[in-house]
């Protein structure tokens, strides 16, 4: 039988790994189980079980079998099978495991030719009435920019419920100057084209061994953006894609198709495998909504202001839209006290109506923008959080149709998440002063830090949303600093933003130990963020392998 995570953990420790659930075992030259295991798309009954299983060689098909449990070391099964993979999904497995109860934890594991992997810990979705629910949000994963600390941070955090990982999880960039930093390079080394190289660039992510840990404890929740493909995808192109490498829509099924075999994601019910949005309840809670602004239905970047003003012009695709307005209206009319909705590109305005700093973000679709601002008053839907990725930093800001104008009536609040690795100004002065720059630039802008990578982590109630921006200090190495940068809460029934103090858990991650200590703080905090009053730098614990 596998391990359990207790003795994982036991197993951790004795080798000197730091990491509750990394096995310290050392695995069989020929260990099935390389890429390790995951579970996501949770549902009230249900929930998706991934691996996959090396081959020795190419072209054989391989047996295994699977099983769910109530504890963490198997014997209160309530689920198992058996199967085959092969070649035409590279190995890999997916399990939709149905019959499940409603707000429970699960353990998994798989077998194959004698071979166990490692425990797995997943749960399903609340229903009815929940009182409290806590969850983190991230993106942007470029394997060759760092390590995965951020990864290791949230394998660590036993105290949430899911994560929501909003795009650019794996990236299709040939080798960069970041490999000559951090001794991290891709597999392959040029950039991703074919069905192979995306596969093999999937494998070279899910082979790290924070990955394989924050994987391991978390149920996730995956939506794609750009570089799951390319950069600034939309179905139709890309800016960066060359013509001489192949047609574009064969590139575009590829990654498409090795996405949907290496991540434990629901497929589409249909034939479109680019309608990846979808939506999940978490009882009278939170309704969360996770959208495409990719590949669904995004029209072709504009080239100019005239292109961009036009009325007709989409981001999600009229299909998406028209989903949207009615999955809103449902929560609102059903009584939902919080409405989510996790996309990747920013919402709020990051230069004036008139004068848009990217036209890759909602700046560059107004009217589509207008069109959900205005879906959300006329259902009359309050409580509407915008989580947001992509931009390799972290912002709170109000939404308003102008906020140049007035910043009466917000119709929601945008949250941003920092990166997992991937590089937002890397000069942290320069970053700092960018920073100050932009706050008397942007009137609904609360707060922006450009420079660290990290996550969001929310802490939900009936009474107030609060949002917390974890982060850790440096990437290039897995040893690291990590704190709680900054706090908001946001009321229930209104649209704004009150510095707050971290909740923290009865128990923080136990890795090298929980530190408060302001001077250590100081050390790579930015300027002032040591001031618990300006909702900044509150808490902090430090980590080494």
């Amino acid at each position: 039988m596998p391990l359990s995570r207790r003795e994982f953990l036991l197993d951790s420790l004795a080798s000197g790994f730091a990491l509750p659930g990394l096995s310290g075992r050392s695995k069989a030259v020929d260990y099935p189980f390389r890429h390790g295991v995951a579970s996501g798309d949770p549902l009230p009954d249900a929930v998706i079980l991934w691996t996959r299983i090396s081959p020795k060689q190419d072209g054989q098909y391989l047996s295994y079998r699977w099983l769910i449990a109530r504890d963490e070391t198997l014997t209160d099964i309530v689920g198992e099978g058996e199967g085959i993979t092969g070649p035409e999904r590279d190995y890999t497995v997916k399990i939709d495991v149905q019959g499940l109860s409603p707000a429970s934890e699960y353990y998994y594991a798989f077998e194959s030719a004698g071979h166990w992997s490692d425990t797995g810990h997943t749960r399903t979705l609340p229903q009815g009435h929940l009182d409290h629910l806590r969850m983190a949000f991230t993106s942007c994963s470029n394997f060759t920019h760092g390590y995965f600390n951020v990864y290791r941070e949230l394998a660590g955090r036993t105290d949430i419920d899911l994560i929501l990982h909003l795009g650019d999880y794996i990236y299709e960039y040939a080798g960069t100057d970041h490999s000559l930093r951090t001794g991290r390079v891709h597999e392959p080394l040029g950039e991703t084209y074919t069905l192979q190289d995306y596969r093999t660039r999937h494998a070279c992510y899910k082979a790290d061994k924070d990955s394989q840990a924050v994987h391991r404890q978390h149920p996730f929740i995956v939506i794609w953006d750009d570089h799951e493909v390319a950069n600034n995808a939309w179905q139709g192109g890309s800016e960066n894609h060359l013509a001489d490498k192949g047609n574009w829509s064969d590139r575009l099924h590829a990654a498409v198709r090795a996405y949907y075999e290496w991540m434990p994601v629901r497929e589409p019910a249909g034939t479109d495998l680019y309608a990846l949005y979808r939506g999940y309840r978490f009882g009278d809670l939170l309704d969360l909504t996770v959208l495409d602004t990719r590949l669904c239905g995004r029209d072709e970047p504009a080239a100019d202001m005239a292109e961009r003003n036009r009325t007709d012009r989409t981001l999600l695709g009229y299909e998406q839209e028209a989903w949207l307005d009615q999955r809103m209206n449902d929560a609102q009319q059903q009584g939902v006290r919080w409405k989510l909705t996790g996309q990747q590109v920013m919402v709020g305005q990051l230069g004036t109506n008139s004068l848009p700093f990217n036209y890759d973000q909602w700046d560059g679709y107004p009217a589509a923008r207008q069109r959900l601002f205005d879906s959300i008053r006329r259902n009359q839907v309050d409580n509407w959080v915008v989580l947001t990725g992509d931009i390799h930093s972290s912002w709170a800001m109000t939404l308003h149709d102008d906020p140049f104008a007035t910043l009466a009536d917000p119709v929601g609040v945008e949250l941003v998440t920092p990166a997992v690795t991937s590089e937002g100004i890397g000069v942290k002065a320069a970053a700092e002063l960018a920073a100050a720059s932009l706050e008397p630039l942007l009137p609904h802008l609360e707060f922006v830090d450009l420079h660290h990578r990290g996550f969001v982590l929310l802490d939900i109630t009936h009474e107030r949303l609060q949002a917390e921006w974890w982060v850790v200090n440096r990437v290039e190495t897995p040893r690291y600093q990590s704190a709680c940068l900054r706090a908001y809460q946001i009321p229930a029934g209104e649209s704004r933003l009150i510095p707050a103090q971290p909740v923290l858990p009865e128990t923080l991650p136990q890795l090298a130990g929980f530190k408060a200590d302001l001077a250590y703080l100081r050390e790579w905090s930015p300027a002032g963020a040591e001031t618990a009053g300006g909702g900044g730098m509150l808490a902090a614990h430090n980590t080494a392998p």
